[in-house]
């Protein structure tokens, strides 16, 4: 089995219900897992009837006619069967006998043994979701669809039951699921109109169906593999731990154990028998025969070329082993920065790139006899190892770099002291064009990797650099010209050879890694790694020949590697596969691309979320975001970092006057138009404070410089607002009065008070003055006043020279809401734990320390936030959101999540 998945505090355990061997590597075989379930542990009798369901899928499936005999169940065995080929198949994944240790602990764990489920539900307030409450309810289903509808749960709680007792109950547990906006203070429930738009609450299990849909397809798509007995997560040649006492899980490479996350209770309590480690990625087997004739044609050489796992399995068994040759390809998706195309790329600050692949070409006897030489040969796949973004929406996007040079040359040199420490020598084969939307991040690419050069590389070993112009040199389909790279990296590859293992023993270690990679690292990459792998196998063999069921092995492979990363089979397959290319060829990459287009677009987002939740690189807030958003953040960027480097950025540029000291500074959200508060979109800035001045600085995060700012003097402030600020009503997140929380700074322009732009340098755009400034639009005008009474529009601050009361319309603000306090990292690393306030302490301790700069300590203490200076306001309330809130974007957000969700 592969772990336990946790969601809306419930656990499936997820099992393999079919799996397919695909090799046998050193006797051990290896298998790619075709079916899962997931059993829910919330109740006996809910698991058994999963249990049953997957069982009569398993039979209706096997009685279907297939062609592969590897695929097949005896439905009639329910302890497991043996096919002609001697492998095992597992009908007892689904059933009681592994099922009932990881079932009594998670019971015991999350079950009282002596009451029922639904009681426990219901002494637990709830404790499993909206989704228990349908399950274990038999108006469950009508409550949820009423509530959907915007009428409230209380409604059909009215209607009339039978069962008393289970009105009761359940009268209980919807008490738990009402949103707090239907609460008055005296606690009780107000009804919300049927035409009121009101979104849903709990986020998460509005979205578990399609969580465990995705689980399921996930792991179902033949892009899982494992073997009970055997490592597959290292090369030949790795120092592995060898040891009978130590289970596999304690063994494997934990770059690539992708279901870690999955399988942690089981290992945190010690059920180490039922950790099955499980590899994403590929793995194949060909086996053949040379003739030995001497026969000059390197065609008449090859006999017996085997491509089927029957062929495979018999060709290892005496005495056709001694006589047959093997070929193994493995390719290890690595779990860090894993992802879908469009959504990961580049580098992260760790310096761990996106669709990084480590590829293994191992040729040997068929019969792994230890008296016989077995090659290994490794090449490696991964994006470009800067910070970088492309737009899904484009058919062709550019690549937009990101981060300041320094940030991406510390991750650069991060990920090359990573592959340098685990290979050796590193050559780099970059395939991007050389003019267009690729060039410039290509030479960005050339120009770290200079400066490593010039840095005396990682402990003296410099990467070498090798740019091929895919496109421009192979224009017309002619892919064989392909030959001129492998020609030019011919002595490099030559000198970093293979891994050789004789008598147990390594006699030769492959001294160095060919990096490939295109923008993708998919297509491009594939032609390049087959030709290479094709150059190392020919050395291998001293030139006797291996190449039709070669390319298709390696087609295979480049079309797994796709899938997991892009969805569809790679492009150009038809020339990895059969070293030809034509018009035909040319029209199924055109459908290929239309597909992958589709996918970025519609389904790549919440399969990411899925990704990042399943490695526990999230946690379940990450499909409240997605809900909000339709997107999730990239868990490896640490937005801290980015925050803190940008404060220490803006501090230095925009603060001119040095006796000037910095008081406090914080990253909030304002309006994109200034002076305003509604206006969409909202994008993060930075509130610097000094004892002089505030300034309100808008960041460029992509290139990490000051966009533009604003000065306001202390003495300009007139008042300051504080309080809720709903800007969407569209989740339920979004609607909390708690959550969202911002302040209004209203002021009085005056001469010391300046705006700037960046252009190429800071220079002043702007001047403001108080007799000259004014603002026409009546809305604004209108919104200041609201949130300040008239009586107010005259404050001075005590000590300061005041001023004649001006107009209304003379006054400006600043508008800025608090960032979500909680990080949906599992980690929690984008956040401070020090700072580990919520959205309204946060604004209120802004307000704070603006008000005691303003007016000094000795003042400022017998002040307080419910003085003059600083009112505690609604700044949007709900009620004013709802009715701003149009049915177009409502019916524009709801189809977006008919679409996405």
């Amino acid at each position: 089995m592969q772990g336990l998945l946790n969601i809306s505090s419930t656990y499936y355990l997820v099992s393999i219900l079919r799996r397919q061997q695909v090799a046998q590597i050193r006797g051990s075989p290896v298998y790619v897992i075709t079916s899962v379930g997931l059993v829910p542990l919330s109740s006996q009798s809910k698991a058994k009837r999963s249990i049953e369901q997957s069982k009569k899928e398993i039979r209706a499936e096997s009685s279907k006619p297939t062609s592969d005999p590897d695929v097949g169940y005896d439905s009639s065995a329910d302890e497991g069967s043996y096919h002609s080929d001697g492998h095992v198949t597992d009908n007892t994944s689904v059933g009681s006998t592994l099922l009932s240790p990881p079932y009594d602990t998670a019971r015991r764990k999350y079950q009282d043994e002596t009451g029922s489920v639904a009681q426990d539900v219901i002494s637990s307030r709830g404790q499993y979701g909206r989704f228990a409450e349908r399950w274990f309810s038999r108006k469950g289903w009508t409550t949820e669809r009423r509530r959907a509808q915007g009428m409230s749960a209380d409604t059909v709680g009215r209607q009339k039951d039978s069962q008393t007792k289970e009105q009761s109950s359940l009268g209980e547990v919807k008490d738990c699921y009402r949103e707090p906006s239907r609460y008055s203070q005296q606690g009780q429930v107000s009804t919300v109109a049927p035409e009121e738009f009101t979104p849903t609450k709990d986020a998460t299990s509005t979205l578990l169906p399609k969580l465990l849909r995705t689980t399921k397809m996930l792991f179902a798509s033949r892009s899982f593999f494992f073997s009970y007995d055997y490592d597959i997560t290292r090369r030949v040649g790795d120092p592995m731990i060898k040891s009978p006492t130590l289970p596999l899980h304690r063994t494997v490479d934990p770059i690539f154990f992708w279901n870690h996350h999955l399988a942690l209770p089981f290992i945190e309590n010690g059920d180490h028998a039922y950790v099955l480690p499980v590899m994403q990625g590929f793995i194949g087997q060909r086996t053949f025969s040379i003739n030995p004739t001497s026969s000059k044609d390197p065609a008449t050489k090859i006999s017996k070329a085997g491509e089927d796992i029957e062929h495979i399995i018999k060709a290892q068994n005496p005495p056709e082993a001694e006589l047959t040759r093997l070929l193994t390809l493995i390719s290890r998706r690595s779990v860090l920065r894993p992802g879908l195309r469009y959504l990961r790329r580049g580098v992260d600050e760790e310096g761990h790139t996106a669709n990084s692949v480590e590829t293994e070409q191992i040729l040997s006897k068929a019969s792994w006899s230890p008296s016989e030489k077995i090659y290994s040969f490794t090449q490696y796949r991964g994006s470009i190892p800067l910070f970088f973004s492309q737009s899904p929406y484009a058919f062709k996007p550019v690549p937009v770099l990101q981060r300041s040079f320094a940030t991406n040359h510390a991750a650069f040199k991060r990920h090359f002291s990573t592959l340098i420490s685990r290979y050796g020598d590193v050559q780099i084969a970059l395939l991007v064009d050389k003019h267009g939307g690729e060039a410039e991040i290509g030479h960005q690419y050339e120009e770290h990797t200079e400066r490593l050069i010039d840095e005396d590389g990682i402990t003296g070993i410099k990467p070498g650099f090798e740019w091929f112009d895919f496109h421009a040199v192979c224009r017309g389909m002619r892919f064989e010209n392909v030959s001129i790279l492998i020609d030019t990296l011919s002595n490099t590859l030559d000198k970093f050879g293979t891994t050789v293992e004789l008598e147990g023993q390594i006699s030769s270690q492959q001294k160095g890694v060919l990096r490939t990679n295109c923008m993708d690292c998919l297509d491009r990459t594939n032609v390049v790694q087959s030709a290479c792998g094709s150059k190392a196998l020919e050395n291998q063999l001293k030139e006797e020949g291996a190449q039709v069921w070669f390319n298709s092995l390696w087609a295979d492979n480049g079309d797994a590697i796709s899938k997991q990363y892009s969805s569809t089979a790679a492009l150009k397959g038809d020339f990895t596969r059969t070293r030809k290319r034509d018009y035909r060829g040319a029209l199924n990459d055109l459908g290929l691309t239309l597909s992958r287009y589709y996918n970025n677009i519609v389904n790549d987002y919440f399969s990411q979320a899925a990704i990042d939740y399943l490695l526990g690189n999230v946690t379940e807030q990450v499909f409240e975001e997605f809900e909000a958003n339709m997107m999730s953040k990239d868990p490896s960027i640490s937005m801290q970092t980015v925050r803190t480097n940008a404060i220490d950025t803006s501090s230095k540029i925009v603060i001119a006057d040095q006796s000037e000291d910095l008081v406090g500074a914080w990253t909030l959200l304002t309006p994109q138009e200034p002076n305003t508060v509604r206006t969409f979109p909202f994008e993060e800035v930075v509130l610097l404070l000094t004892d002089a001045a505030l300034y309100a600085v808008r960041f460029d995060w992509i290139s990490e410089k000051v966009s533009s700012f604003e000065r306001v003097d202390l003495t300009s402030i007139t008042g300051i607002s504080y309080g809720t600020y709903i800007t969407s009503i569209l989740t339920a997140t979004q609607t909390d009065e708690d959550k969202n929380i911002g302040l209004v700074i209203n002021y009085r322009p005056g001469k010391e008070d300046i705006s700037r732009v960046n252009t190429r340098s800071l220079s002043t755009a702007v001047r403001q003055d108080s007799k000259t400034d004014s603002d026409p639009d009546s809305a604004r005008t209108a919104a200041i006043a609201n949130l300040f009474d008239p009586s107010d529009s005259g404050l001075s601050l005590p000590g300061l020279s005041g001023r004649k009361p001006s107009p209304i319309q003379d006054l400006k603000l600043l508008a800025f809401k608090a960032l979500p306090a909680r990080s949906s990292l599992a980690s929690a690393k984008d956040y401070d734990k020090s700072m580990n306030v919520s959205e309204k302490q946060l604004v209120s301790n802004v307000c704070d320390n603006i008000r005691r700069t303003a007016y000094g300590e000795e003042n400022g203490s017998d002040t307080g936030l419910s003085g003059g200076f600083v009112k505690e306001k609604e700044i949007v309330s709900l009620k004013e959101a709802r009715k701003s809130t149009g049915y177009l974007e409502q019916w524009s957000h709801e189809l977006k999540k008919l679409v996405w969700a």
